[in-house]
């Protein structure tokens, strides 16, 4: 886990140290004060030369597997992204799809196209 903002690393680390929750974080913090990483997800705001507010889900393979993305006035959702992050490593181990609303501990559905219509 990393967070990537356009931001420079002096922000960081003002933000870092003036943020009662951003004291608490623990992961790496990447400044990409040259947009590469921004433009190559897709996320920057070119009139504002920001990154929207993104999250990336990448899984071990290096294929995304989810990107949300936020209004710039409404925050992230962390308890959505820790099911979101359930949700993909419970499809992932047992091979089956993960339904609307899916909630840890509630069963998974048939991927199997022959069973659409049927279950």
């Amino acid at each position: 886990m990393m967070s990537i903002s356009t931001d420079s690393i002096y922000s960081h680390w003002v933000f870092k140290e003036t943020s009662p929750s951003l004291k608490k974080v623990i992961f790496p913090m990447v400044s990409d004060r040259t947009q590469v990483i921004s433009r190559a997800y897709r996320v920057l705001n070119a009139a504002s030369g920001a990154s929207f507010r993104t999250s990336v889900f990448i899984d071990p393979e290096g294929i995304i597997r989810t990107k949300l993305t936020y209004p710039d006035d409404v925050g992230r959702n962390l308890p959505e992204h820790v099911r979101i992050l359930q949700a993909l490593q419970f499809a992932k181990q047992t091979g089956e799809g993960v339904p609307a609303n899916w909630m840890p501990g509630q069963p998974g559905i048939s991927t199997d196209p022959s069973n659409i219509g049927k279950i």
